[in-house]
């Protein structure tokens, strides 16, 4: 059962010249939906394919080309409502919102501003272990994202690219929960380790699957509360909306700077006008891009092409029947079951990967010893050569294998390191190379003893320190594991060089 006691982080604190101000933030999440089809054709939605390539006449804005919804569409974004602990509607709607950009053929974009498919939810995010913040989340709707205008290619021309056009995207609206960058960057990571989990989006942000706009305002020490207690937006100070932040590392660097801008306006008398922003990575700072638009601006109105969508109760129990364990419920089993802390079980439940390779070692062994090698030795290695679990070349029964010779004293833990490099780089059956190259850990007394004896007759002045002071008996310990090549069994090396010195 997973534990939900935790303390909610502090909000970061700017101190400006005439006293402190607290942080308010809000994001809205355009995570692409994870079909092989658009949401209202059957076009593809491969990353990568030839300019234009990706298109149908519907996409294209050709006349008479009416939508069909993708159910498979409609499906995942149901998947992820029910990850978020979100209320799924029954009933939703369509609705053209009207603007012009050269990339949106339509002329319109068709999303869902009255009656979203997907309605209010929470996330934890947690910070370090027993802090986390709970974020609400207003709602998810669907919609088409728009194409790519190419402004590089020519000094004369700008081109466009349609291939996105028409791809289905879920927003994912939060409450101003969110107090501090560093908040904001968990919440996306949060967001996108949930939709990976069930596969409604790949979370690639490199390729723009998964974009955040940030809504940053900033006000007094006791003013957020204010608006918890009576609702009224205004306690909340004017917010600057930034647009299509797809990095953690640009998403708090960007609230950061918006939010001490904000203040030197404010404390110079000023005020902060609504606006949306860009940030700019390479100065650091984000700038104008137009005022802020209202819902009235784009014309909202019904699709006349869509019907409401709706969907059956029994539909939507089915998928969450079908639902993977999610990560903090997988999380807290690995700390039950398996006792790990709350780090490792954090790290090895991060990706779903990692989680299922981890448990296909863990299957029928110790968990603590499958998760230290796993973590320490594999990740450690991965991480060196810029691979990560998904171009692992040691398999589970492998690493499996050698957790086993341990296990069984057929092999000491530093051979196992030794065997760990050789089956990472040559490949092979851990048990069959042991025997093959002799790796197998001595366990006979006798020969212990025969190299523990002839360490103490070369160094009686290091026997006469050790009888002193107990501690350098560990000095012999590594001769004797040095003398035979490190395949003396460690309690029985430590046992007899105790017994030779009289310790």
């Amino acid at each position: 059962m997973l534990d939900l006691t935790y303390a909610a982080p502090k909000p970061k604190v700017i101190a400006g010249a005439t006293g402190d101000w607290e942080l308010v933030i809000g994001l809205e999440v355009h995570a692409q939906v994870a079909t092989a089809a658009k949401l209202f054709s059957g076009a593809s939605t491969a990353f990568g394919a030839e300019p234009n390539s990706n298109v149908a006449f519907v996409d294209a804005g050709m006349p008479g080309m009416l939508p069909v919804i993708n159910e498979g569409c409609v499906a995942q974004a149901v998947r992820t409502g029910l990850g978020l602990k979100a209320q799924i509607n029954l009933w939703s709607a369509f609705d053209r919102k009207n603007y012009f950009y050269p990339d949106l053929p339509q002329g319109y974009q068709i999303s869902q501003l009255f009656h979203p498919i997907v309605g209010e939810g929470e996330v934890l995010v947690e910070l370090s272990p027993g802090v986390a913040r709970r974020v609400r989340i207003e709602r998810i709707h669907l919609e088409q994202d728009a194409g790519k205008s190419i402004h590089d290619m020519d000094p004369t021309m700008s081109f466009v690219d349609l291939n996105r056009t028409g791809v289905a995207l879920m927003e994912i609206v939060s409450r101003p929960d969110i107090r501090g960058p560093e908040e904001a960057a968990a919440y996306v990571g949060k967001l996108r380790q949930i939709m990976r989990y069930l596969g409604t989006c790949d979370g690639n942000m490199q390729n723009g699957n998964l974009r955040a706009d940030v809504n940053v305002s900033v006000c007094r020490p006791g003013q957020y509360e204010k608006w918890q207690a009576d609702g009224d937006f205004g306690h909340l100070g004017i917010r600057c909306e930034i647009k299509n932040m797809n990095s953690m590392r640009f998403i708090q660097a960007a609230i950061d700077y918006e939010a001490r801008r904000q203040i030197a306006i404010l404390e110079d008398g000023g005020t902060v006008e609504q606006e949306t922003r860009l940030y700019d990575p390479d100065k650091g700072e984000t700038r104008s891009m137009r005022s802020k638009e209202e819902a009235h601006d784009y014309r909202y109105f019904p699709d006349p092409d869509l019907l409401p969508l709706e969907i059956d109760q029994a539909w939507v129990d089915g998928l969450a029947a079908a639902l993977p364990e999610l990560p903090d419920a997988r999380k807290a089993r690995y700390m039950q079951d398996f006792g790990l802390s709350d780090y490792d079980a954090s790290v090895l439940t991060a990706e779903k990967e990692n989680a299922e390779y981890f448990e296909a070692v863990a299957q029928g062994r110790d968990g603590k010893t499958a998760a230290n090698w796993v973590i320490n030795d594999l990740f450690g290695r991965l991480k060196k050569d810029g691979r990560d679990i998904t171009d692992c070349p040691v398999t589970p029964a492998q690493l499996g294998g050698i957790i086993d010779l341990i296990a069984a004293d057929t092999i000491s833990g530093k051979i196992a390191k030794d065997l760990f490099e050789i089956v990472y780089t040559e490949g092979g059956d851990p048990a069959e190379i042991v025997e093959a190259r002799g790796m197998k850990q001595v366990t006979d007394t006798g020969a212990i003893e025969a190299a523990v004896d002839e360490i103490i007759a070369a160094n009686p002045a290091q026997v006469e320190k050790a009888k002193a002071n107990p501690k350098l008996a560990g000095w012999f310990v590594g001769q004797v594991m040095k003398a035979m090549g490190g395949k003396g069994n460690p309690a029985a090396v430590n046992a007899i060089v105790a017994q030779k010195l009289g310790l």
